[in-house]
């Protein structure tokens, strides 16, 4: 009796066939990641903000107090002076804190050696904000239009990645609560119906923070980096759209950077100072946002895996063809061993 012929692969075809299979999808899967990668999101248009000019503030903290009111948030005072409101820290009960900057004499304003400057802390409203890039329920979202960063206590599932996710460190969390959230500054949102503004730029008598449109804010900046040092001036009060201005003022040497212009991708909060913004407590960022650069790598793990699996198939599949076929050739083998003995 004939045999019948039993095509058998060998180990090298084996080898040489599985590991072309896996070239070739890695290949088309690594370039498909390049060219998803995700690049920053870009600002509204009509995006409202805030400009901090650390050279004007003077420390008062009328802006802390003023954010209290507006938020329902306890004071900090002291008994003699109910005026100034002693938060030193963001916390669920403190959504703006001025800090302040001093070395050596603390003589001069606004110079880094022997001197002091005011900073203000809140939340950034980062233009492309990690805080609703790793939200899982969309608590925290995007306003479309104003760019603020908003949150919705009712959504939010108390998992926390947007306190790890903040480069600035502004969520705070209610870990003393039963039923804690998430709060953050949202420029006063509540109080647009009213016809109002963010509390802090209300309240600022020298002009320091300042409200409106992000593009009438950088041009209010443009303005100032053109005055020179020394140069007496008047700056916008409260916001750009009501047309205050503060008394006459000297202006001061200001450092060549606007805070808030690119870091992370930029933010809705542009700061001017006389100081090094490090020296402000304000961190060095990187241009591509930090939302951009791990969605990239996230999305390039997700769909890389389809490489490792379909590889994985390709080589189950040829293991069991090629075990199946030896199987087959032992059996035909005996078989015809039988057949001869007989």
């Amino acid at each position: 009796m004939a045999s019948t012929p039993v095509n058998r692969l060998s180990r090298r075809d084996f080898i040489r066939g599985a590991a072309g299979s896996c070239a070739g999808i890695a290949a088309a899967g690594g370039a498909a990641h390049e060219a998803e990668a995700r690049e920053n999101n870009q600002i509204s248009p009509d995006a409202v903000g805030l400009l901090f000019d650390s050279t004007l503030c003077v420390g008062c903290k009328a802006c802390v107090t003023a954010c209290k009111i507006a938020n329902d948030r306890p004071l900090d005072t002291p008994a003699d002076k109910p005026y100034l409101d002693q938060t030193t820290h963001l916390s669920p009960a403190a959504l703006n804190v001025i800090k302040m900057y001093s070395d050596g004499t603390n003589e001069v304003k606004d110079r880094e050696t022997d001197g002091f400057a005011f900073s203000k802390h809140s939340c950034m409203h980062c233009v492309d904000a990690s805080c609703v890039s790793v939200c899982p329920v969309t608590a925290l979202q995007k306003e479309p239009k104003s760019g603020v960063v908003t949150y919705d206590k009712d959504a939010c599932i108390g998992c926390r990645y947007c306190v790890a996710s903040c480069a600035f460190r502004i969520p705070k969390f209610d870990y003393d609560k039963p039923f804690p959230e998430i709060h953050k500054c949202e420029f006063c949102r509540h109080l647009w119906d009213e016809g109002k503004f963010s509390a802090c730029a209300d309240a600022c008598p020298t002009g320091a923070t300042l409200y409106g449109p992000v593009s009438e804010l950088k041009a209010e900046i443009k303005r100032r980096k053109t005055l020179a040092p020394g140069e007496i001036t008047q700056f916008p009060r409260r916001s750009t759209e009501t047309g205050e201005l503060t008394g006459k003022v000297p202006v001061a040497t200001y450092v060549d950077h606007v805070y808030g212009e690119t870091e992370g991708g930029g933010t809705q909060m542009l700061m001017l100072s006389g100081v090094p913004f490090e020296k402000l407590g304000l961190p060095t960022l990187p241009e591509r946002s930090y939302a951009a650069i791990s969605e990239t790598i996230q999305h390039t793990i997700y769909k890389g895996l389809v490489v490792p699996v379909l590889a994985l198939a390709g080589l189950i599949f040829a293991v069991r063809k090629n075990a199946g076929e030896e199987l087959e050739g032992e059996g035909l083998k005996e078989h015809e061993g039988e057949g001869t003995g007989t």
